[in-house]
Order: C-alpha cells, then structure tokens, then sequence
C-alpha cells in the first residue's frame, strides 16, 4: 500500500537525516532494505538506540545485516543496487566510493539507479570533508540567526530544521523528483542533499521579506523576531506556556477582547514604540491563568492560539486524536506517516528491525537461492 509500493530502495544505515529520508519513502511504500553492520552501529548506540524496536527512523523497513568489509559482502551489495531503484547514504564525502560502491561503478551497472547521497555540508565545498552536526548546518544556513533576540542566544528545536527538514526530507523530495524523471529518460542520477543547502532553503519567506524591504538583518523590532506581543509564547499561572501569533488586526482585535484589553492601553498594533509595554501588559495577564484555563478560553477561536505541549502531551490533544496524528508501533508512540493520500493510502508502518532480521528474505526477493543464502551466512558474510 502507498503511492511508493513497488519502489525497492537500498539505504546504507546511519543516523539521523538519511534514515529519516528512508523513513519517509517507507511510510509512504517503498519497500527500503537497510544495509547494517553484523550486531549493529555503534554510533547508533554512542546517542542512546540501545533498542532496535524504539528506534523510530527504521520504521517500516527490512535489515540485511551485511559485512562490507569482506568482498563477498560488497558483491551482495553491488547485486542488490543492480536492481534496486534508489540508493541512500549518508557517509562523508568518499566513504563509498572507497568501498568501491561509488555513484560510477553503481550507476555502470544500474543505469536507472538514483544515487541519493546525504551529508552536512555537501559533496563540495571547503567544508565537504570537515565534521559538523544539524546546529552547526543550521547556523551556516541563516536559519539559526534567524532566531536571534535582543538577549540571549539563537536556539532551534535539536534536528528539526536542520537534519530532519533541511536534510532527509529534501534528499526524500529529490529522490522522488529523479524516479519521476527517471521515467521518462530512463536514466538514474546522484542526488547532492546537503543538510546546509536544504535548511537554507526554509528561509525563503524571509528572503522575501529582506527583498522587499520587510526584514533587516539588524536586530530592529520585528513580529518574526518574536518581538511583537502578538507573535511570542508566554508563561501561565501554572508554569506552563501557550502561544500566540494574532498578527491580521482582526485576529488581534479578538485577541483584546478575549484578555479583556482596551484599546487605550493596547494603542496601536504595529507601533514598535509600544510594544514592549503592551507585551508586559499581556504576559501579566496570561500569567493570571493556568494553561487549560486559556485553552477553554482561547483555543479554536481565530486568536491564533495554541498551547505549548511536551512530548507526552500532544497525544492527547483533541486536535491529534481526531487525526490520529501519533501511533504505536511496537509499544512506542511515534508521529503517523504524512501526508495522507486519498486513494492510495499508506499501511501502518511496522515494526522497526533487530540488525539483520530480514535477510533471507531480502536475499530470497533479490533472487538468491538457500544455498547461496545459506554460504554467505556460514562465511559470516551475512549476519
């Protein structure tokens, strides 16, 4: 089931954005074997996937636990890609093409392979060769300066905007642009994701907003630098927190109304003079009241409301659970596949693998017979 069924993708395991990649097309379909090293990666281990079952990113997919460091392992390897439609990895620049599984030989031998390559920096550049993690790609793309204020440091939610948006979903999206065009010419191609280059491309709004005048790198007043009291989150009564983001002047209207605010003391909505002022007025306010007491009084109205949740919160919501936004898989909550299809809905994901579970069967799919199977497992070839 999904739009992707038939779609067969080798990923090479890693952490963080390419599996998240291989997560996405598998939500979605896709049938993606993940390479692994026999018992696992230890990298994986060092951030805390102690368990295979939890970790969410290899969700819906099937492991083929494979020694590469032995030829037998890169020739199962290289049989694999010779009929598969896409490959994922995320190793620094030359990692593959030293174990001989570079995009030539690849693509010598599976000309409509698309080669899905994934790192922070990019396959060029002075810094294609150097270490780096999403805080680092986020800073160099402009997104983090993006959340600068007059005090403290620029922070982002840990992965999102760099690895998980700015890379693994823009190498997803290019993966599957080049399977469509594939169609067409019949011709595989490498895909260049880079954590950097995606996460500078979620800052297009603002771009536009420099070009035309409406943003200045500066730190003057700005309702996206969460310095208006109508674009920012605030303390409540009980130590929680609800947003707020009421910039249309109907909305804000609504908004006084709802605080029971007059206009004398809320002035005008877009005089900066006035903001800081106004925004002590409201935090005072907002903090009268405990965060379900301002969602009984705000939420679902056109104020632009919404509480901040944990993780163990949003589940609950009524919103998510009416969308059935969080699933179970294994015994883990996790976020559901996304976006929905109306004709060719996605299955529920399975279970994420044990390092190896799948292989004979994936060797069984990738034609192998029990003998052969049965050879590289004995060799220790196959984990």
């Amino acid at each position: 089931m999904g739009p992707l069924k038939g779609i067969r993708v080798v990923e090479f395991a890693g952490v963080g954005p390419a599996p998240y990649c291989g997560m996405l097309l598998a939500d979605l379909g896709a049938d993606v074997t993940i390479i692994e090293r026999p018992g696992g990666d230890p990298a994986s281990r060092a951030l805390g996937f102690t368990e295979p079952r939890a970790n969410v990113l290899n969700r819906g997919k099937r492991s083929l636990a494979l020694d590469l460091k032995q030829p037998a392992g890169l020739a199962v390897a290289r049989r694999l890609l010779a009929q598969a439609d896409a490959l994922i990895e995320g190793y620094r620049p030359g990692v593959m093409e030293r174990l001989g599984l570079g995009p030539e030989p690849c693509l010598a031998a599976n000309p409509r392979l698309i080669y899905g390559r994934m790192t922070g920096w990019g396959q060029t550049g002075p810094l294609a060769q150097a270490a780096g993690h999403d805080l680092n790609f986020v800073a160099l793309s402009g997104a983090l300066g993006l959340s600068r204020r007059a005090e403290g440091a620029p922070t982002v939610p840990a992965t999102v905007v760099g690895d998980m948006g700015g890379g693994g979903l823009f190498l997803a999206f290019g993966l599957v642009c080049a399977l469509l065009e594939a169609r067409h010419s019949g011709l595989g191609q490498v895909i260049d994701a880079a954590v950097v280059d995606g996460s500078a491309s979620l800052t297009s709004l603002i771009w536009a907003l420099k070009a035309s005048g409406g943003w200045s790198n500066a730190p003057a007043p700005h309702v996206f630098r969460y310095d208006s009291p109508f674009y920012d989150c605030f303390a409540c009564a009980d130590g929680k927190w609800i947003s707020l983001g009421p910039i249309e002047p109907p909305f804000y209207q609504l908004l006084l109304e709802k605080l029971e605010l007059t206009s004398a003391v809320t002035g005008k909505q877009f005089d900066a003079s006035n903001w800081p002022a106004l925004k002590a007025t409201i935090a005072r306010r907002i903090a009268e009241r405990s965060q379900a007491e301002w969602c009984r009084r705000l939420e679902g109205s056109d104020v632009c409301f919404a509480p901040v949740l944990d993780l163990d919160e949003l589940p609950q919501h009524p919103q998510h659970q009416a969308r059935q936004s969080f699933i179970e898989v294994a015994g883990h909550t996790q976020p559901a596949p996304a976006p929905r299809f109306s004709r060719t809905a996605a299955a529920p994901p399975s279970a994420p693998p044990r390092p190896g579970e799948h292989g004979t069967a994936i060797l069984l799919d990738y034609g192998y017979d029990e003998a052969e199977i049965a050879a590289l497992t004995a060799s220790g070839v196959v984990g």
